[in-house]
């Protein structure tokens, strides 16, 4: 398993360590210091949905500009995501072909499973 986020995330240090806790083994990704493609990108929204992907709740959404948020699509999300990492929703999972976005109860019970 392959988990993506920001190192100094307060939620990708909690999954992380629930991970550990429950003896589930994961690589750590930092999308902003390692980087991420364009192309990874399209693949969760693919998956998970863009809507689902987009951070609409930090500093990095809130920075943009009006004409930035106006009418996000798919398409545009996805290339705001590539080009600001910080507003991919985090963490993101990847586990074989699935992927899972966030750290809710939904999510952790899917990776126990």
């Amino acid at each position: 398993m392959r988990v993506y986020g920001l190192k100094n995330c307060d939620t990708c240090k909690k999954a992380l360590k629930w991970l550990k806790e429950e003896g589930l083994e994961a690589e750590f990704h930092d999308v902003r210091a390692d980087g991420v493609s364009e192309a990874q990108i399209a693949g969760w929204a693919k998956k998970a949905g863009w809507d689902m992907l987009l951070n609409r709740r930090g500093t990095t959404w809130r920075g943009l500009s009006e004409a930035e948020k106006a009418g996000v699509n798919e398409k545009s999300a996805i290339a705001l995501m590539a080009a600001h990492p910080a507003l991919i929703k985090r963490p993101v999972f990847e586990r074989g072909a699935e992927v899972l976005v966030g750290f809710g109860k939904e999510q952790q019970a899917a990776l126990k499973g």
